[in-house]
Formats: structure tokens, sequence, C-alpha cells
């Protein structure tokens, strides 16, 4: 046997006399020792030798500076660099870290780190020379003169009490509890090394709890006990040495406990050293606790508290005393009971005290010897551990039932302890009494009526029990809708509303309000150990029961599986499957912790968050802020109740936004749990991380719980991301309030698959039914996963495998498990109609790589049997793997994982999770996508609006008469590229690049398509204006003669009239009598261009069409014909007579109506009409070739022969009113194109409308040859007064551009996507409260939307931004005077220059403007006189201020006339998108690209159906279901009209076409804003379709309670 300190160098085994003789030195320990007894004459100077000692052992340690600044949990909760925890230490400095490490992974070799350099060299103990060994007093001296210059190794249970004294108390609490799980002893009480007070840390050992069975003698009856050591009532066997001994009582106290581990640290224990500082006058304590086993018999029956002091009890005064007082039975080693004056004198003492006594003497071979008042003297000499701990079990039992028979005598308890004077307390630190005392009051307020657990519950957490229960219930009934969809929805959500009200008022009571309380007042550490107590205490009053039930529960799960693996269909299996759920309620109830007071925080928070009402006692608002506090300090919070089933997401969203608040929007990897109940899950993640997951009995995870644990420093460059998320979830196959369910296990299963980027299943075992239940849930999830286009990866974890080593083992297991796996993706496949042959199929797997073996948690039997090494190695291995694929995984930020489980657990609620999933995040990120496609199109419009502008005003001055699309692509090659960079970093840069690659390809397909199609575009639109040209070319070769002669006849009057040039009236008098004749003569022999009469051609054709004049002018002179899109009831068109069969004329009379489906087929008759009509129209460029009845005609005969075609597929037929009807309106609809454009074509092409204008132009040159002015101020006001039509075109031209691009880059409405434009749209709808325009949007929404841009854009430019405008205004007022100055400097310098004429003048004059304005050829002839230029410069700039000057104060109104209008090119930027609209409520697709194939057509905005004239059929009832609501409800639909068979609407897509290109979620119709419509304007919508809200299609209550402020909110909620 072996000694542990103050000890002789006495081995077992070994005689030399050189060790006996020579005894180790003392040293520092026996004189601090010496010093706790207090009779040392030199007190001071041991105490400073030992703060010495204490300080060196701490600096090597690298733990001086944790003296003061403690070391924290969060200080070792982080994720660091694989391996470090595992490896041996290569310096001292790195011993504690390691130490704690190990620890918490529950390696319990923690404790055996020993320290080895890097270097591998031997050392020798020679410098230079050799030294010659051969004689042994040579070799002897040589040794111990070099170990006394080595730095003596530190021994383990320094460095343990090091890092404990360095620990505060929240690291020795969680250090103590990972030393109890490896069945090491536990600092009991504790000496000061720097003050040398003796501490007792009672709340260090609080959360340690014990367990064992014991058997009842007499019915063989095994009762489990789980009870807190704090708690536990035990006999206390206290184990003492007095003197230097040659034996090791640590050792031999370890064959009492466990004879396989060294529950105490002793001499022959690896790393243990001569010398240790930290560890006299500790007491450590340890339990035995029995298995229930019939080997009981031979230890102990129950459990007992083994107490062992450290040090030599003679000088250790103060614990000695404690603990003989305290203990049930003491025992003391000596070497003799003669040996030593001291310790003769107090064995003698103690021989006479009541308490037992059992000397071991070291020097006597004598068995036990019982002396009469009960003692015991047993001799150690010449016998063997073994016969040793026999005998002294056997005495100790003995001792401990000989007063009260069999059973031991508990006498001692732990908490008892604190009542002891001169000793401290660690609970009496005041941050913990503080928080001790807010506990308190809690227990007590719990306590006061002495009722049971369940009860407690329900007065004191009342709402997350029935009324939570109900709720959720009620809110998964709203996906399941039957009958009446949106009626029953509507009372559902009352009744939800209801419960939400008594939540409200059941959630002020005192626990609540001292719970809260407690969380906001305390600073952070008082709050832990609020937090804390609280725990302990509420654990306190259940633990009891919970063993009872468990074990109530353990043997009825036990009876039912033995029934049905026996296949048991008979009545005995049904009444206990009965009893299992009475038992599984019962457990529900009497479990109770403190995640129940955060369950109450959220169903507080969520009533009054959904009523929104005032609370007097709590401010519930606070609640997520305090929840975030505590997830920050890395408690787990629920995320889903496993009591209800459900996820409170209103509480779970907000308390993620108060953690993005103070975190940042962090990354987190996301790792789910998955596994059977009871698999070892929690402890696996414990183990791996630290965590802090309930894993006892009666705490096991009950639904799913997050915890995040943050990445080092050093990890995150690697990583990639900022926190690991932790999602720990029940056990699948557990208790559950419903009864165990497949269903619920497959919910949880997708829910926690989905949320991470990992899934690690857990498998238990090797039992095949078991992997059965797990793969075949894991299986279906992935599958789910892969239908939504979500890919997580996963890693098997395969523990308790009884050899992990045997390599062909594990490969025929991973081969098995292989085959398994592809056979549940193949049954998973059917079921979710996927395709999939293969789990390969489903998921990226390895199962090489991916599949992991884990040895068995425990070395041994419980419960005294220590983790197991090879686990932790092995959860090790995993953690490195999980690792390993985090750093190649994407990361997501805590916003997306809020969003994903909002997306996820919608979608579960429903009974098809793949057609009801939607991906908000995806949907979040594609729309910014859309907005920044919107950005970069609007870049590449504009730079081809500027080009337009330039060649067009080229064109117009002759300079270009073709535009070669190489040029255009040129020109825009630089913006173009510009914008492909841009896209290029947005896809690769963006944080959401993973996700945007999937439409990274198809957006630069977008681009380049849009790019080929404005350029197209341009050249189109510049291909006419060069067609126009060329067809004026005939006017424009005539227009140089024209003014030539207007000039000289100018002149000519005016040398007539020279004398009367002062008198303005006379001179205008005068020209304005010659004028006409000018023009007649000039255009003698032209035929004019004549004016159009649509009105008079329309008549005609209709005649020639056969229909009468009375009724034409009786149909248009009703004017409905302007509004036949938008009319609700097609019935009154419908013909009554003529040759119609009988029977299907009576089927339309009888039902006295068109069908919804024949009203809309109908309208889009009309729709298809007006389109091809007015597109055939444009295609003719009137504005080039003129205006001919001919276009009139073709239009009404394509109109006729498509309502022929029409109705030759239908049953029915149209009158004639209807006919003329929609041939006037499509003649409506291209009457104001046709007047505009014959007005351009005349303006162009008629030599007299010509002249007519430029009547003011030669009056001005007249005047000024009146008064007798020079060629050049003649010349200077020609050009103004050409340029003066010109600057107004290019002003407003340019400001048209601008102000678009303004509006397109800063409105609200403009600058965004298509879902935001339709957004404001519908926000405008509802202020202004027009239900004309409301029913142009439902029937026509392009047309309602270009009126909007329109409306929008005019109130911009003529209200709300009026200065803007004008400011923009005047800066391209600014530009062209830039430009003309530009022009005329350039003109007249090149001139002087080269000494040229008018000719040349004018032409460079013309040159620079070329881009900028239009410029009319002027005939150099008249002024070729001129030889002043700058003359010439000076007088145009004099002429041409006053033309600024006007355009600075130009009406607004004027942009109304140009060629750009804002409003246009807004239109042709915004409107070029999706206008499909949904088969079911026409609401229409919101997607900013016009042709997203492959995506679905989807929209945030559906709508009751009844809106767009849906009826139920053969009735006059409008419906008022949300196709939102129907598609989460069970009813069916028919897809057409004659269709024979319904389709469920959960199985929508599969009708086919529409339906099968949309992607409608059951979003519960959220939207109020249509409920607002429909109550607003009910009597118009049943005016309007002849039809009534009634019956089935009743307006539900709810809705005539929504304002019109709530209908308007609501759209900014679906954005």
């Amino acid at each position: 046997m072996s000694l542990d300190c103050g000890r002789k160098p006495e081995y077992p085994g070994r005689t030399c006399k050189l060790h006996t003789e020579r005894p180790w030195p003392d040293g520092g320990i026996e004189l601090r020792t010496f010093l706790l007894s207090g009779n040392s004459a030199s007190h001071l100077a041991t105490m400073k030798l030992s703060r010495t000692e204490t300080e060196t052992l701490l600096d090597r340690l690298h733990l001086q500076d944790k003296v003061q600044q403690k070391l924290s949990p969060a200080d070792f909760l982080q994720i660091r660099p694989p391996g470090k925890q595992m490896d041996h230490v290569t310096s001292e400095k790195d011993l504690a870290h390691t130490f704690l490490h190990r620890l918490i992974m529950l390696d319990y070799g923690a404790r055996y780190i020993l320290v080895r350099p890097e270097t591998t060299e031997v050392t020798t103990e020679s410098d230079d020379n050799e030294i010659d060994y051969s004689d042994l007093e040579v070799f002897l001296k040589t040794t111990a003169d070099t170990n006394k210059k080595e730095k003596a190794r530190m021994d383990p249970m320094d460095v343990q009490m090091a890092v404990y004294h360095c620990s505060d108390s929240f690291l020795k609490q969680m250090m103590i509890t990972k030393l109890s799980q490896c069945q090491y002893a536990l600092p009991l009480l504790v000496p000061d090394p720097f003050t040398n007070e003796i501490h007792f840390p009672l709340w260090t050992l609080r959360e340690v709890t014990k367990t064992w069975k014991v058997t009842q003698c007499d019915s063989n009856i095994v009762t489990m006990k789980s009870v807190p050591v704090y708690k536990a009532e035990t006999p206390l066997v206290s184990f003492f040495r007095l003197g230097s001994l040659s034996v090791s009582k640590s050792q031999l106290m370890n064959t009492l406990i466990n004879n396989r581990h060294s529950t105490f640290f002793h001499r022959n224990c690896p790393g243990s050293t001569k010398s240790r500082y930290l560890m006299d006058g500790v007491a450590e304590i340890a339990w035995y606790c029995p298995a229930g086993k019939p080997d009981d018999l031979n230890n102990f029956s129950d459990c007992i508290a083994f107490c062992n002091l450290h040090g030599d009890a003679l000088l250790i005064e103060k614990q000695r005393a404690i603990m003989v007082e305290k203990s049930s039975v003491n025992v003391f080693v000596v070497e003799s009971l003669q040996s030593n004056e001291g310790s003769q004198s107090l064995i003698s003492s103690l021989f006479k005290s009541e308490k037992p006594l059992i000397c071991l003497t070291v020097d006597d071979s004598r068995d036990a010897v019982k002396t009469k008042n009960g003692n015991y003297i047993i001799g150690l000499k010449e016998k063997n551990h073994a016969d040793v701990s026999e005998q002294l079990k056997k005495v100790i039992r003995e001792v401990l039932t000989s007063l009260d028979g069999p059973v031991l005598k508990p006498s001692f308890q732990l908490e008892t302890m604190a009542e002891l004077s001169g000793i401290r307390v660690d609970e009496t630190d005041p941050a913990c009494q503080r928080g001790k005392s807010a506990a308190m009051e809690i227990i007590n307020l719990l306590k006061k009526d002495n009722m049971d657990v369940s009860k407690i519950k329900d007065k004191f957490l009342p709402c997350q029990r029935q009324l939570w229960h109900q709720w959720s219930k009620i809110h998964r009934e709203m996906f399941h809708l039957r009958g009446d969809a949106e009626n029953e929805k509507s009372k559902k959500e009352v009744e939800l509303m209801n419960i939400r009200q008594e939540q409200c008022a059941a959630s002020c009571n005192k626990l609540m309000e001292l719970f809260i309380e407690g969380l906001s007042s305390f600073p952070p550490t008082e709050r832990e150990y609020f937090l804390k107590w609280t725990q302990i205490f509420i654990d306190a009053l259940s633990t009891d029961d919970l063993s009872s039930i468990f074990q109530s529960y353990d043997g009825k799960w036990s009876e039912v599986l033995a029934l049905k693996n026996k296949r048991d269909k008979s009545d005995l299996l049904l009444r206990k499957q009965t009893e299992l759920e009475y038992i599984s309620k019962k457990l529900q109830s009497a479990t109770f912790g403190l995640e129940h007071i955060f369950r109450e925080m959220g169903q507080i928070y969520e009533a009054h968050k959904t009523t929104q009402r005032e609370s007097r006692h709590t401010d519930w608002s606070k609640y997520p802020e305090l929840a975030a506090q505590l997830m920050i300090s890395g408690h787990p919070m629920e995320l889903m109740d496993g009591d209800a089933g459900h996820v409170p997401l209103t509480w779970i969203s907000s308390l993620l936004e108060e953690v993005i608040k103070k975190l940042g929007d962090q990354r987190v990897f996301v790792l789910s749990v998955l596994g059977l109940q009871s698999s070892g899950k929690s402890t696996m993640l414990n183990t791996m991380f630290g965590l802090q997951f309930a894993v006892s009995a009666g705490r096991c995870t009950k639904g799913a719980f997050m915890q995040l644990l943050k990445v080092s420093e050093e990890m995150k460059e690697d990583l990639k991301f900022d926190y690991v998320l932790v999602v720990d979830t029940e056990g699948l196959r557990a208790l559950e309030v419903e009864g165990n369910t497949l269903h619920h296990d497959n919910e949880l299963a997708t829910l926690v698959v989905g949320l991470g980027n990992l899934t690690l299943i857990n498998i238990f075992g090797e039992n095949p039914s078991d992997m059965q239940d797990i793969l075949q849930i894991v299986v279906q999830a992935f599958m789910r996963m892969k239908g939504v286009k979500l890919f997580p990866s996963c890693v098997f974890v395969h523990q308790n495998v009884t050899d992990v080593s045997a390599a062909e083992k594990n490969m025929d297991g991973k081969r098995r498990l292989q085959e398994k796996l592809d056979q549940m993706a193949k049954l998973a496949a059917k079921e979710e109609v996927c395709d999939a042959e293969c789990f390969s199929d489903v998921i990226e797997f390895d199962v090489q790589k991916d599949v992991k073996y884990c040895a068995q948690l425990w070395e041994g039997s419980p419960p005294m049997a220590p983790p197991n090494p090879g686990y932790s190695e092995s959860i090790q291995e995993v953690k490195n793997t999980i690792l390993s694929k985090a750093s190649k995984s994407t990361e997501i930020t805590l916003s997306q994982f809020k969003t994903k489980i909002q997306d996820l657990w919608t979608a579960l609620l429903t009974e098809n999770f793949v057609f009801s999933f939607k991906n908000t995040l995806e949907i979040s990120v594609y729309r910014k996508l859309e907005v920044q496609y919107g950005n970069w199109t609007w870049t590449l419009r504009s730079i081809m609006l500027t080009i337009e502008n330039q060649l067009h005003n080229r064109i117009e001055n002759g300079k270009v008469d073709e535009v070669d699309p190489s040029y255009l692509f040129k020109e825009t090659s630089k913006t173009y590229e510009e914008v492909r960079k841009e896209m290029t970093k947005y896809f690769e840069d963006d944080k959401d690049r993973e996700i945007l690659a999937q439409w990274r390809e198809r957006f630069k397909i977008k681009m380049k398509e849009f790019h080929d199609e404005q350029v197209n575009r341009v050249k189109r639109k510049l291909d006419r204006v060069i067609q126009q040209k060329k067809a004026c070319k005939k006017l424009d070769d005539k227009k140089s003669e024209f003014e030539n002669k207007l000039l000289q006849k100018s002149k000519e009057l005016a040398h007539k009239l020279k004398d009367k040039a002062k008198n303005e009236e006379e001179l205008q008098r005068q020209f304005s009598s010659v004028w006409s004749s000018w023009v007649t003569e000039l255009t003698a022999g032209i035929k004019p261009v004549e004016d159009i009469n649509l009105e008079k051609d329309q008549l005609m054709i209709l005649q020639e069409l056969g229909f009468e004049p009375a009724l034409i002018d009786k149909c248009k002179r009703s004017g409905r014909y302007k509004k036949i899109l938008d009319i609700g009831d097609y019935s009154e068109y419908m013909k009554t007579g003529g040759n119609l069969v009988v029977n299907i004329y009576q089927k339309y009379k009888a039902r006295g109506a068109f069908s919804h489906e024949e009203q809309e087929q109908i309208r889009s008759l009309i729709d298809q009409a007006e389109k091809e009509s007015l597109g055939a129209i444009k295609n003719k460029h009137v504005a080039a070739t003129g205006y001919t009845q001919t276009y009139l005609q073709e239009m009404a005969n394509h109109v006729t022969e498509k309502v022929q075609k029409f109705l030759s597929e239908r049953k029915y037929t149209l009158n004639k009113e209807f006919k003329v009807n929609l041939l006037l309106y499509v003649f409506y609809r291209a009457e104001i194109w046709l007047l505009e454009s014959h007005k351009k074509f005349k303006m162009n092409n008629d030599p007299i409308t010509y002249l007519k204008s430029k009547k003011t132009q030669y009056y001005t040159v007249f005047r000024s040859f009146c008064k007798e002015n020079s060629s050049a101020v003649v010349l200077g006001e020609l050009i103004c007064e050409r340029l003066k039509v010109s600057t107004l075109e290019a002003v407003c031209n340019k400001t048209a551009i601008d102000i678009a691009g303004k509006m397109r880059c800063n409105f609200p409405a403009f600058n965004g996507n298509r879902l935001n434009l339709e957004q404001h749209m519908l926000r405008s709808l509802a202020e202004t409260e027009n239900f004309d325009d409301f029913i142009t949007y439902i029937r026509n929404p392009r047309r309602q939307t270009e009126a909007f841009i329109k409306a929008e854009v005019e109130k911009y430019i003529f209200r709300d931004n009026k200065d803007e405008a004008v400011n923009i205004l005047k800066k391209n007022v600014d530009d062209i005077k830039t430009t003309v100055s530009q022009a005329l400097f350039t003109a007249t310098q090149k001139v002087k220059i080269q000494r040229r004429d008018t000719d040349m003048w004018l032409k460079e004059f013309s040159n620079v403007l070329k881009d900028e304005l239009t410029f009319d050829n002027i005939c150099s002839e008249n002024f070729s006189d001129i030889k002043d230029f700058d003359f010439l410069k000076e007088e145009t700039e004099k002429e041409f201020k006053p033309i600024i000057k006007q355009m600075y104060s130009l009406s607004l109104v004027t942009l109304n006339e140009s060629r750009q209008r804002p409003e246009e090119i807004l239109i042709d930027q915004l409107c070029n998108c999706c206008w499909v609209k949904c088969p079911f409520c026409a609401a229409v697709c919101t997607n900013t690209i016009e042709d997203h194939c492959p995506d679905d057509h989807s929209t945030p905005f559906h709508r009751p159906n009844g809106i767009k004239g849906w009826h139920y059929k053969d009735t006059v009832e409008l419906s008022v279901s949300f196709c939102t609501t129907n598609v989460a409800s069970d009813g069916k639909f028919r897809p057409q009209e004659d269709s024979e068979e319904s389709v469920p609407y959960k199985q929508y897509k599969t009708a086919g076409p529409p339906y099968d290109a949309w992607t409608i979620t059951g979003d519960g119709s959220k939207l109020e804003y249509w409920k607002w419509f429909v109550c607003r304007f009910q009597m118009q919508l049943e005016d309007h379709y002849g039809l009534k809200f009634m019956g089935r299609g009743e307006i539900p209550i709810q809705w005539k309670k929504i304002s019109k402020e709530e209908a308007i909110k609501s759209l900014d909620e679906m954005y």
C-alpha cells in the first residue's frame, strides 16, 4: 500500500533498506499544515513561505492574474481549435486550461495530464566530459545533485486545486459537477491558500446529484433514489491519518468505493509527486451508491458518504474536529497505537467518545478486534488490499447497522455543515445571498398552500397549460378547414383571440412578477445566482414525485413493449396503453423547471402582443430582451414546446430579434441533433461542447431547445461564423401529451433538420427496430428538405458500440446502415412523391466519412462507473468532423435563422410540407435581387435614352440617315460592362451569395437580353424617325425654296415700309395682309393634307357590317362601351332568340346568368380584341404614311372574325349590342393614337401647315429689315427663332429623362421592385376609395398601374416636388445655354482662323449642336455680306438671352407636349414585368422579371375570389374565400367549368396549367386589405356583378371591424 502525503518511501513488496531508512522531505506542506493547527511559534514566517509557494505554483500555471479576476465558464464554453482539448501539453502554462477542457468533456484522464516538452531527445547528465558511472557512490551522488537542481514536477491535485481557487463560483460549480460525473472525490472543506480560512463549498456542490437503488431485504423490491447531495441523508465515514505513514489511506478508501477507479487521488496515481502545496488540510467527500444488485450485500446496501482528510490529522485540528463531530464512523490510520504521544492521546480520547471509532494500525497484523464500547482495531501488517477492504467493509456495516437492525443509519446531511461556526460557507457571498433571497420569495410562494406540483403549475403558470394547449390545437385546425373555410377560419380566429384575452387576464400573478423582477433588477452575476437558486429550489419540489412516476412509467412501458412484440391485439394491450397514457400525463404535470417559467413568459408576451393590451403588473414588452440576455450568456431557450407540440413563433421571433439587437446579426452554424428517447443526445452535446442541456431522468429534453456557443477568435477565420447554435430535441418516440404519434416525430425531425446546417443523428445500441424507427423519420425529413431546395448535411453517430476498434465489424455495420438508408429513401420517396433510388439521391452522404462509432458512455456499470475515456475521445472525433464540415458549410445569420423557423413551422402545420413551404429567406434575397436588377436595367435604359436623344437630333439635322446596331452596341459597351461588373460583384460578395448563386446565370442572360432589346427598341424608334424624315423629303426639299422666297418677300416689303418701322401695330397689320397671299402663292397647285373624321368613318364601317344606325346611335350615346372590359355581368348581352337549341337555351334561362368562367372568357375576348387591334394599327406608322379609312376597316373585320370564332366554340351566342359596343370600344381605344399620329403627319407633310407655323419667325425678320438692321442682326434673329423651338424641345426632353431618373431613384413607389410598386398602388387605391379604379385594377392591373404611375408623376411635378422639377428644368436650360455659347464660339473661331464665309459659319454652328438641338438649315445666300463674325456672335447671344429667360420661367405643363415624357419612361421601366393572374383570385404575379421561368408565379396580395365575380355554381352567392385559405383547407375545386373530377386545394398543382405554374402558400389570408375592400364596397360589388354576399358567401363579422388604416398597414406586413 502507499500513502498520499507526509509519507515514508516504503512501498509494498519493496524492502530495500535504502528506501525505508531515508524519509521523504516534508517541505512546505508540513510547515503549512502545522500553521493550520495554530501551534507554530513561527506563524508569520511560515505563512509567508506558504504564500510564496502558492504564488510560484500559480505563476507556473499562468494563473497569477486569476486570483482576483477569476476564470468563468465563458472562458471555456467556446469552440476552440480541434485537438487542443485532448493532446498532452508541452508547457506547464497549458496545464490548467487543458485540465478544464478535458474535464468538461467528461474525460477522467484530465487528472493525469503530463507535461511533455516538444523536444524528443534524451538528455544526459554530462556537460562536455563523460562521467564514469561504474562506481555506485559516484552515480548516487551525481543523481542526488541533479535532482536538487531539477524543478519539481507539478502534482495533478495541485493543478486541480489551483484551477479551483482561481475559478468563480459558477465555474467551480461546473468543475465539481464534472468531477462528480467522473466519479472523483469532491472538496468538502478547503483551506484558503492566502488567508487560511476554512471554506465549505456548499454552493459549489448544489448541482451534484447522486442516484442509487436500494433493495428491500424482506420483499426484494428495488427502489430508485435520485437526490441532490446537499439533501441526501446518509451515514458519513471519515478517514484520518495520524503522522507520516507507509500506507496510502486514499488508496485504501478507493477499495471500499470502487476498486477499479481512483476516486481519491493517491501516491500511485500517474503524475503523483513528493511535494504538494494545496492539498493538505483539504477534506474530500465521495459517495458509494449501490446499484440494487445482489452483490451489494458484500458492499453496502444503501448510499454512504466517505470523507478523506488530507494531511496529518494530528496537526489539522479544526478540520479534524469538524469531521469527527459530523461522522457516523471515524476511521483513523496510525503507524502504531504507542508510537507517538500526541497520536496516543488523541486516540485515547476518541475511544472514550460515543462516536464509533475504527483504528487501522500499520505495524499490527491482528484481524478486527472489537472493544467493549463498540470500537474496532484492525491491523494492516502483512495484509493485501482485498483482505483489508473486505474486513473494513464488514466492520463498517456492523457499526452502522448495530443500533437499528439491517438498515444503515443516516446521520449526515451536507447542508447542515453550513451551521458550523469557524468556517466560511461560499453561499454567504452577498451576491449569492441576494440571488437566494429572491429565489426564496418565489419558492415560499409556491409552497405556501402545500400544493403538489401539478396544481402549482395550474395556479401560477396558467397561460401555458390548458389555454396554450387549446390555442395550439385550434391554430393547427386553421390549416385543416372544412366546409365554409373563410367563415370557419374567422370563427377560429375569434376563438384564438378569446384565448389570448384569457391569457392576458390570467397573466398577472405574483410568481411571474417576482421572477421578472429578479431577471430585470439584478446585474449579471446576481441574476445567474437567482436563476440557479430558483432551479435548485424548483427541482427540490418535484424530484421525489418524478422518481416514483418514472419508475411506474418504465414498468408500464416495458409491459406495453412486450405485448407489442407478441403482436398482441387484445384489450389488454389497449388497457396497458391507456394506463401508460395516464402515467404520461401525470409525468407531464409533475415536471417543473425553469423552462416552464420561461414558457410562461413567452405565452404572456404572445398574448399581450396579439391583443396589444397593456398590463398594470408587468412590462411584457421587455420579456424578449430579458430572455435574450440569458440566451447570450449561454442558457438554453425553448424553441418548440414539447408539451403542446407547438412553436410559439411570435415569442421566438421577438427573442431572436433582441439577440440580434445586442450581438448584431451574427453568423451562426446551426447544429441540430436527433435521436431516439434516452439515446444520450444531450449527454453527447454536453460532453462535446460543455453545454447545459438537462440529462437526468427527470429532466429529459421535451420539445426542442436552442443554445448559443461562441466561437473563439482563433477559430473564427477558419470557420467563417461567430457562433454555433445548437438545437437539441426531445427524443423521437418520446412521451407526448396527445399520445406518441409518428406525426409528431416527423414534425420534430423535419423542423430541426430544416433548421440545421448539419444534423447529428444519434443511434444508440444495435437494436434493428430502434434503427429502423429513427432512420425512417430522418430520411423522410431529409426528403422534404430536398423538395424545398434546402440541402443540410448529416453525420450519424452510433453510440454504445461494444467494440469501436473492430474495423471489419464497423465496415459491416456501415454497409448495413447504407442498405437501410437506401431502403428508407425508396419508401420515403413514394410518400413524398419524389424521385430517389438511394439515400445519396436525397442528401450528399458518404457512409465512410459521415458515420462515426462511439464507445459506451460508462466504464463499468452505473451508478459507480466513471465515464469511459474512449467515449470522450470518440465524441472529440465527432466534434472534429462537425467542425471540418462546418468550415466548408454556408453559414446563416441569426435573422435568417429566425425566418427559417417561421417558414418551416408554417409549412409543417399543413399536411403537405413541400407544397406549403415558403422559403421566406430565399424570397427576401430574390426581392433584393429584383431591386438590384431594376437599378442595373435603369442604368442601361438611361444611357440608351441619352443616345436615342442624340441620334434623334442628328437625324432631324440631316446628319444621319441610317442607324447601325453595332454603333449602338459600341456606344453602350462601357456602361454595359460596368453593369456586368456590378452584377458579378453583387453575386460574389453579397452576404447571401450562396442563395443568389441559383439565379446568377439566369440574370446574366436576362441582362444581355435586356441590353439587346434596348438596342433594338432604340433602332426601331429611330428607323421610324428616319422613315418619317424620308417621307417628308418632298416637303423638306421645298423648305429651302419657300424660306428663300419668304425671306426675299419680307425684305422687299420691309424696304417699302421702312418709314413705318416705329409703328408696331401698322407693321403687324401690313405683314398680316400680305402673309396669306404669300402662302397661297407659294403653295399654288399643292393639295393640302385634310383633317380626318373618325366618327364618320366608324359609322360607315358599322353600317357596312349590317348594324342598324339606331342601335349604333343608342350605343354611342350611352357611352357604356368605354367600360365594356370592366362590366361585372355580361348576361344582358346573351342572345335570347334565334336558332338556339331549346334545351341549351332553357339551361341558361333557368340560371339567368353566365357562369363565372364564361364571364371571364368574354372578358378575355374583349381584352384580346383590343390588344390585337391596337397592335396592328400601331404597326401602320400613321405618322409617316398618313391615315386611311382602310385601317379602321381592317380593325373592324379582325374584331368581327374574332367574335365569330369565339361564339362558334360556345353553346351560347351574344347579341348585336355586344358586338357594336365591342367595335366602338376598340375604335375608342385607337382614336387618341390615330389623331396624334395624323397631327404629326400633317405637320411634317402639309406645306400650308408648315408655312403657317413660320409666320412669327418671318415677321421678326421683316421687322428687323424695316429697322434697317444689318444682315448679321437679321441672321442672329433668324437663328434664335429657329433655336427657340428646338431649345424648348431639348429642355423638355432632357427634363423628362432627368425627372424620370430622379423618381426612379428616390420616389418610394418606383425605387424598388414590382412588389413594392404594387404595394404603393394598393395604398393609393385605398386612400382615394374610387370603386371604378379598383375594378380597373382587378380587371386590367397593368392599365391601372400605368394610370397610377401617370398620376404620381403628375403629383411629383406639379405639387409635391414642384420646386425640384423646376430646378431640374433650369439646370437643363443652363446646359443648353452653355452648348449654344460653345457652338457660337467654335464657329466664330474657326471662320476667323480659316478666313471663310457665312456658309461655313452656319455649318460649323450646326455641327456643334447636332447632338443637342435640332437646327434647320438657313440659306446663307441672303447673308453673304456678313464679314464681322464676332458681331454676329454677339448679336446672336443677345437675341438668345430672352429665349433663355423665357425658358427659365417655362411652365412645367409644357412637358406634356414633349417627345420624351417622364411617365412613359417610367412605365417602360416599371411595367415590363410579369402580369400573369392567379387562376383562383386573379391577383397579379409580382415578379419583376417578365419571363421568370422556371420560377413559379407568386404574389403576397391574394384576395377573396368573389372580388373578380367568382360565385358558387348555380347560385348568386359570391365567394369570400381566399385562395391562401383554401390551399390550407380540406376543400376541393373544379379546375375547369366542365371538369368531372374535383381536385383537393392542397394539391392544386396537380390540376395542371395554369395552376401548376403558381406557388400559393397557406398563410391564413393575413392580408386585411381585401377584407376591408369587400366590406367597404359590398353594395357596389353586388351591383357590379349582379350577385350577393350571402349564404356560403356571407361576409364574416370580423371583417367588418377592420378599419382603412388597418387595411393599409397590412400591406406593409406583406412586403
